[in-house]
């Protein structure tokens, strides 16, 4: 079976049209049959389009997917409808795309990749009852707010923080403590804001000074001020928070000005779990540690997926695949809602015990709109390929700490 696509805007015809290309087949105009149309909403256009390109991916690929499999059966195997919008990088654009995917018919919301977008496009979907599973948002005021639509899949800044530290002490006592200083780089939004808060907190008690806090803006073509106050300080770690343009910048900085540290140690660094910046950038990217979103390796769907994506000629991101999740997710709770209503499927969501995904997670138990069972993972480039090596239940590989001397 084929995907169907509707834009609810031209500006999402223009800006979807190459990502849509790669993965769903052309010329198809309307559906065939029954259809529950879906909102997939995400920054295609802007700062932070590579990411919202790759997540949209990703959900189409799942509705072309669930569609190929007889689509929800429980409703006669009516088929899944994507209704792309692109929310331009901005939250004011989402929450107003929200209102448009409503008008137009959409069910459900699947998105926006961003967090500061999330804290929109939630907002205004609670304004229709209308379901919002987000994506990759990390910033746990997502959540908090009482929000009986929403849904976050992915795990939130807090438990994020609490793995990366964990799995930080347990990497530097290991190697017989030889990291005492760090520095923070985070972009300016709300989730490297929300990052660089949490971890200033929380480094101290875990036995880390912090020298030193840097923000930068969206987006930052020059870190050359930055890698300087670096240099000045020489702090033992530095520790990104940043999406993928900035992240691949600030690291190619490091390596172009030799800057000497034991390691880079990533929590949700927009690059250091990425394919594409290992292609790319290999010798930026060596050795560098990230705790974020991964796919499960021990998952032979998951391998299968990854290889699907990239006979694409695409990345197998982390927005690809939680996308993708997420839709699975979706149709999951309209075939046991048996039902498009709106409080019918907020329902089923909310009683989800949802298992069947590539992730290396528990089943999907919501408590206020946070998924139970996510949980992130650290992951190291080595040898120009990525390695899990927390939690060691499915580790790839082990860390290697600290960086040999000689390598920025």
């Amino acid at each position: 079976m084929k995907t169907v696509q509707k834009h609810i805007a031209r500006r999402s015809v223009l800006a979807g049209a190459a990502a849509i290309g790669a993965l769903a087949a052309p010329g198809i105009a309307r559906a065939q049959g029954a259809s529950i149309k879906v909102g997939v909403l995400h920054p295609v256009t802007g700062a932070v389009a590579f990411s919202g390109n790759q997540a949209r991916q990703g959900a189409l690929l799942a509705i072309a997917d669930i569609n190929a499999r007889g689509g929800i059966r429980s409703m006669g195997g009516a088929r899944l409808e994507a209704l792309l919008a692109d929310a331009q990088s901005r939250p004011d654009v989402g929450a107003a795309e929200v209102d448009k995917l409503h008008e137009a018919g959409a069910v459900a919301i699947v998105g926006p990749f961003a967090s500061g977008i999330a804290l929109a496009t939630t907002q205004a979907a609670a304004r229709h009852n209308l379901p919002h599973i987000v994506d990759v948002g990390v910033v746990d005021q997502i959540v908090t707010r009482g929000l009986a639509n929403t849904f976050r899949f992915g795990p939130g800044i807090g438990t994020i923080v609490d793995t990366a530290l964990d799995n930080l002490v347990r990497i530097n006592d290991q190697a017989g403590k030889p990291v005492k200083t760090v520095m923070i780089v985070h972009e300016e939004s709300a989730f490297g804001t929300g990052m660089a808060t949490q971890l200033n907190e929380r480094l101290p008690r875990a036995g880390f000074e912090v020298m030193e806090t840097i923000k930068h803006a969206n987006p930052t073509r020059d870190f050359s001020n930055i890698v300087l106050r670096i240099q000045a300080r020489r702090p033992d770690l530095i520790i990104p928070s940043n999406y993928y343009d900035e992240y691949v910048l600030f690291a190619r900085a490091l390596l172009q000005n030799r800057v000497q540290t034991k390691g880079i140690y990533s929590v949700l660094g927009g690059g250091a779990s990425s394919y594409r910046f290992v292609k790319e950038f290999p010798q930026a990217a060596d050795l560098v540690m990230d705790c974020n979103h991964w796919f499960d390796p021990r998952k032979a769907a998951a391998l299968e997926l990854k290889t699907r994506i990239e006979a694409q000629g695409l990345f197998f991101t982390y927005e690809v695949f939680l996308a993708y999740s997420c839709m699975l997710l979706l149709a999951d709770a309209i075939e046991r809602a048996r039902s498009t209503d709106k409080a019918a499927l907020i329902a089923a969501l909310g009683s989800s015990t949802f298992a069947d995904h590539i992730m290396p997670y528990g089943p999907t138990q919501f408590v206020n709109g946070q998924n139970q069972g996510a949980r992130p993972v650290v992951t190291q480039v080595q040898q120009r390929d990525i390695k899990l090596i927390f939690p060691v239940a499915f580790a790839s590989g082990t860390a290697v700490f600290p960086r040999p001397t000689g390598r920025a």
